[in-house]
C-alpha cells in the first residue's frame, strides 16, 4: 500500500435532517443507519482503508466527538483524530489537516471524504480514487469526483466540465443547488455532474492554492507549523482556530482556482442526507415499506420509512409515505414529502421542550 496516500475523513456534522436519531450529542455518522451492523463512519473508514494505509486516515471532527471516534474506530490512534475547537465550515479544517499531513510527509496526496455517504461498489470507488491519486501526484491539480446525475435533483450542487475526450475533465464552473428548471437544463446539457464533496489533491497543491486565494487564513495556520504533530499543537489550535473565517472549501478555493479537474465517478452514490434518501437505498417490503430494526405488521400502509430500536413491534394501519422513527424519548411520525422541514421541527421541539432533545 502506498505510504504517500492519505485520507481526511470529515466527521464533524450534526445531520439534523435525520433527527430524532441524529442529535448534536450523537450525530448520524456514528449510527448504523442502514441496519448493516456497521455505523456510517465505520463503513467509510473500511472503504478508504482498501487504498490508504490505516495509520494515514485522519478523522476530522468536533472535539466533543473525539471519544466517539476512538470508540467506533479502534484502529485509529489519537494522533489521527484532528479536532476543531469551533465550528468553522470545511476550508479551515482542511487547511489545518493538510498542513499537519504535509509536515509529516511532503509527498502526500490525499482524499477528503465525507463520513456519512453510501457507496455500494467499493471496488469502483477504489479504482476512481487510484486514478485520481496518480493524476494528483504527477500534476499540480485539484480534483473532485463527480456523480453522474440520474434526474434533475435540486438538492445537490453541480459541476460543469469541458466536453473533452480525456477521462479526467477540466472544470468550468461549480453551481450551488439549482431550481428545478436549471437542474433540467444541466441534465440535458450532458456535461454536468453532482458535487459529492469528495476531493483529491497533493498536500503541496492544496496549500499552495490556499496561499494564493486565502492568504489571511494561510498566515494564521502557518504560525503553528513548528508545533504541528507535537504536544504544543493543541494549545495553538485552541487559541487560534476560532479566528479563521467560517467558509467552505468550495467558496474558499474551488470556485476561484483555475486548476480544478473532475473525474466522473463509476460508482453508485447517495449522500444519505435525509430520511427519504435512506428510504431510497433500503430494501422494501411488498408494500414498499423500508424497515430498519423493527418487526412490522402493516395493513393498508405503504411507502413508509420505519426505524426503531432492535426488534420493536410496530403496527401501522392506513399510513402512506410517512417517516416513523422511534427513539427512547422521541417518536416522529411525519410525512415524507415534508422531510426538508425536519430541521424546523427540531428547532421548535428544542424551543418548547429543551435543548436536550436536539
Amino acid at each position: 500500500m502506498n505510504k504517500n496516500y492519505y485520507a481526511i475523513l470529515m466527521a464533524g456534522g450534526v445531520g439534523s435532517r435525520f433527527w430524532p436519531v441524529s442529535t448534536s450529542d450523537f450525530p448520524k455518522q456514528f449510527h448504523d443507519m442502514l441496519g448493516t451492523g456497521q455505523t456510517l463512519i465505520q463503513c467509510t473508514f473500511s472503504r478508504l482503508a482498501k487504498i490508504v494505509p490505516k495509520e494515514n486516515i485522519f478523522v476530522l471532527t468536533n472535539e466533543k466527538y473525539n471519544d466517539l471516534v476512538l470508540q467506533q474506530l479502534p484502529e485509529v490512534k489519537q494522533r489521527q483524530v484532528v479536532t476543531e475547537p469551533a465550528m468553522r465550515n470545511t476550508a479551515p479544517c482542511i487547511l489545518y489537516a493538510a498542513m499537519k499531513i504535509q509536515k509529516e510527509n511532503s509527498d502526500a496526496v490525499m482524499v477528503v471524504a465525507p463520513s456519512d455517504h453510501w457507496i455500494e461498489d467499493e471496488n469502483a470507488f477504489v479504482e476512481n480514487l487510484q486514478q485520481s491519486f496518480t493524476a494528483c501526484s504527477q500534476n499540480n491539480i485539484l480534483m473532485t469526483l463527480g456523480i453522474q446525475p440520474t434526474f434533475a435533483n435540486t438538492g445537490y450542487g453541480y459541476i460543469q466540465y469541458k466536453k473533452e475526450n480525456n477521462p479526467i475533465k477540466e472544470v468550468t464552473q461549480f453551481t450551488e443547488k439549482p431550481n428545478y428548471e436549471k437542474a433540467k437544463e444541466f441534465l440535458n446539457a450532458g456535461n454536468y455532474l453532482w458535487n459529492a464533496g469528495i476531493f483529491i489533491w497533493s498536500a503541496n497543491s492544496i496549500i499552495s492554492a490556499f496561499s494564493e486565494f486565502q492568504k489571511e487564513m494561510t498566515d494564521l495556520f502557518e504560525k503553528g507549523l513548528d508545533v504541528y504533530n507535537t504536544e504544543e499543537e493543541e494549545a495553538f489550535i485552541e487559541a487560534n482556530y476560532a479566528l479563521a473565517e467560517n467558509i467552505s472549501i468550495d467558496y474558499a478555493i474551488l470556485e476561484k482556482a483555475q486548476n480544478v479537474y473532475v473525474l466522473p465517478a463509476t460508482f453508485d452514490w447517495n449522500d444519505l442526507g435525509t430520511w427519504g434518501s435512506l428510504y431510497d437505498k433500503l430494501d422494501k417490503t411488498d408494500a414498499g415499506n423500508a424497515v430498519v430494526n423493527a418487526k412490522v405488521l402493516a395493513h393498508e400502509a405503504k411507502g413508509n420509512m420505519i426505524k426503531t430500536s432492535k426488534d420493536k413491534i410496530v403496527v401501522v394501519d392506513g399510513l402512506e409515505d410517512y417517516i416513523i422513527v422511534d427513539k427512547e424519548d422521541v417518536l416522529l411520525i411525519y410525512p415524507k414529502k415534508k422531510e426538508q422541514d425536519i430541521k424546523e421541527v427540531l428547532k421548535k421541539v428544542k424551543e418548547t421542550y429543551g435543548e436536550k432533545y436536539g
